[in-house]
């Protein structure tokens, strides 16, 4: 846990030579562990959200197979509305609280992104060009309906504890920093957009770190 603050800690100190924002900004996040962890959290987490756009449809068609893009794309949606409606749920009635439901969700976030690497050991697959979405297709639509869900119940939580951790006024540019991070994974991302098995390791990658370190956050002093 300790690595990342330090390596942030650096950061900090090398930004604050080039930027003239608030000082308190950059005090307040590399003297608190948790206000590290989290920016890092949500930095890997909405890394993962956008590989997973560049990754969803190749996955689905890698025989060019007519697929009904707008259904799957409208499925998606429904599938994020429906977290969003749980995540508001949970918030509500306050039990249990968002660090302990959090727990579950990167967990199946990051299961539901083995289905596809599982089905291609499990199901064979078709070698047929064109045609409809084969059997294993189905099964990996099943898993990133389940991620979406995820990613609808993630911001909405992530928001909460973003209040709880993160003082309001120097909110902004905290979360400021942590956009930094996030646009070297997409420039990743983008480089290998034609290597299929390549964004499929950065994707689980980005999902099992963000995992491991709300988990760090969690064992965090209080």
């Amino acid at each position: 846990m300790h690595l990342p603050v330090k390596a942030f800690k650096l950061f900090l100190c090398t930004w604050y030579l080039f930027t003239p924002l608030d000082p308190e900004s950059y005090l307040s996040c590399g003297a608190d562990e948790k206000i590290t962890l989290l920016g890092a959290i949500q930095s890997l987490f909405e890394g993962s959200i956008y590989t997973f756009v560049f990754f969803s449809i190749p996955a689905l068609n890698p025989n060019d197979e007519e697929i009904p893009y707008g259904f799957i794309f409208a499925t998606f949606m429904l599938a994020s509305m429906l977290g969003s409606s749980i995540a508001s749920q949970l918030l509500a009635r306050g039990s249990p609280r968002v660090e302990s439901y959090m727990q579950i969700v990167f967990v199946i976030s990051y299961a539901s992104l083995l289905l596809p690497i599982a089905t291609n050991f499990l199901v064979a697959p078709s070698t047929v060009k064109g045609g409809s979405i084969f059997f294993a297709g189905c099964l990996q639509l099943f898993g990133f309906c389940t991620f979406e869900a995820c990613v609808g119940i993630f911001w909405p939580s992530i928001m909460k504890m973003r209040s709880q951790y993160i003082p309001e006024e120097a909110k902004s540019t905290i979360m400021n920093f942590f956009r930094i991070p996030l646009n070297i994974f997409m420039c990743v991302v983008l480089y290998n957009l034609c290597h299929l098995t390549n964004l499929t390791k950065i994707l689980l990658f980005l999902l099992d770190l963000s995992r491991l370190w709300f988990f760090a956050l969690l064992k965090g002093p209080e």
